[in-house]
């Protein structure tokens, strides 16, 4: 059924309806709405339980509990809050625990930012948890369901991810999915394994070292392996909806006869769109893939670079000291799969600052040129430039 409804508001109304045992929240901006719009839910009798706790860290904590007694178990957070969980979502990954996060992803403090990037969810990649990454409130609607059913199929915790502030405080038409087609795609919870005092059994127990490395790589191959259900479970839920968005793992658009190509996440990637849209009106040949699942990270989107005269990876996150984290990943995937492609990194977006169809524009008109690295200023549109690549000298830039 569309909605004219806030994007917080829906992800609040589908989380509802995919049947949560227990939801423990501390709200944060600007993840906010989604806790609130529970709590109210709750007071109306419309979920089983809903706990307001005194920190994120006791909220996970909770859904650790909640999860290993085979309930279905769900939070919502974002920035300094997902921080505060740190140490328990590697507890979370590590038990096997199925539980779903909706992060409305927010920089990191200092200095002190409420705006939206994505360096909260990126700082936490090696934790173990499934990320997922959504370009606009629909997706995130239709993907909190398949988050769930990942999860429980997998026993590994999911994280959705919808930007902040430009998602979940957006009022815009949504197809919410009825309640009876979530319930004939999500079915209750039948935990395999969960602590009961009749049969019982120990989790995240202590490891020596000569057992704890196989815990993580089995972990480590497992959540690869978790990339054959994302995949099955877009094609399932397309098949229910009516909706998909590329194959699970990425989305390609007008990439096939693409000679340059845009990489990224995020809400960035619609502005992308109409980019592209008219620079191919142009008579310009330029196209974009969308990451949406950042873990496990999918080298095989190589095959969809392979063969442009050149491509650009757009972040809202970076890696300090080092380079930025999404641009890592496809150039060490692109090098082990022979892939000789000029590859530009672009960081942009921080805080908050607005990357226009135009800033776009001129970063495809920029790599035409060879390979750049640059810290994009999205205020003024002018480059702030770190480095040519391969050129061995700093470029000046303002």
């Amino acid at each position: 059924m569309k909605k004219t409804i806030e994007g917080s508001i829906a992800v609040a109304e589908v989380a509802r309806d995919c049947g949560p045992d227990v939801v423990a929240c501390f709200p944060i901006t600007p993840s906010t709405h989604i806790a609130e719009t529970l709590d109210k839910m709750y007071t109306n009798g419309e979920i089983k339980s809903y706990t307001a706790v005194e920190s994120e860290f006791s909220a996970i904590s909770m859904l650790v509990g909640a999860s290993a007694a085979g309930a279905r178990a769900f939070t919502t957070t974002d920035s300094q809050g997902l921080a505060l969980m740190h140490e328990v979502l590697f507890a979370a990954a590590g038990m096997r625990l199925p539980m779903v996060i909706v992060n409305a992803n927010r920089s990191l403090s200092a200095p002190l930012s409420i705006w939206n990037d994505h360096q909260d969810s990126v700082s936490e990649r090696d934790s173990g948890w499934i990320q997922l990454y959504c370009k606009n409130n629909q997706e995130a609607v239709d993907t909190v369901p398949q988050a769930f059913k990942i999860s429980e199929d997998t026993n590994i915790p999911v994280m959705v991810c919808f930007d902040g502030f430009y998602l979940t405080h957006l009022v815009e038409q949504i197809d919410i999915p009825e309640k009876e087609v979530i319930g004939k795609y999500l079915p209750k919870r039948k935990a395999e394994y969960k602590l009961d005092p009749e049969n019982p059994i120990t989790m995240g127990m202590y490891a020596l070292p000569t057992h704890y490395q196989g815990f993580r790589i089995d972990l480590h191959q497992d959540v690869l392996k978790a990339a054959e259900n994302v995949k099955k479970e877009m094609e399932a839920w397309g098949d229910v909806s009516g909706r998909k968005y590329g194959n699970g793992l990425w989305e390609e658009y007008h990439a096939e006869d693409a000679e340059y190509l845009f990489i990224g996440m995020g809400s960035v990637m619609e502005n992308a769109e109409l980019a592209v849209e008219k620079m191919r009106k142009e008579g310009k040949k330029v196209g974009l893939v969308r990451i949406r699942c950042y873990r496990p990270f999918p080298s095989e989107v190589v095959e969809a670079i392979k063969g442009k005269k050149g491509a650009l990876v757009f972040e809202k996150a970076v890696s300090m000291g080092a380079d930025a984290p999404l641009y890592a990943e496809i150039s060490s995937a692109m090098k082990e799969k022979g892939a000789d492609v000029p590859l530009s990194s672009y960081v942009g977006g921080l805080g908050g600052k607005d990357i226009t169809v135009g800033h776009i524009e001129q970063m495809f008109g920029e790599i035409e040129g060879g390979p750049v690295k640059k810290v994009w200023d999205g205020e003024t549109g002018a480059p702030k430039i770190k480095k040519s690549l391969g050129a061995g000298e700093e470029n000046g830039g303002a």
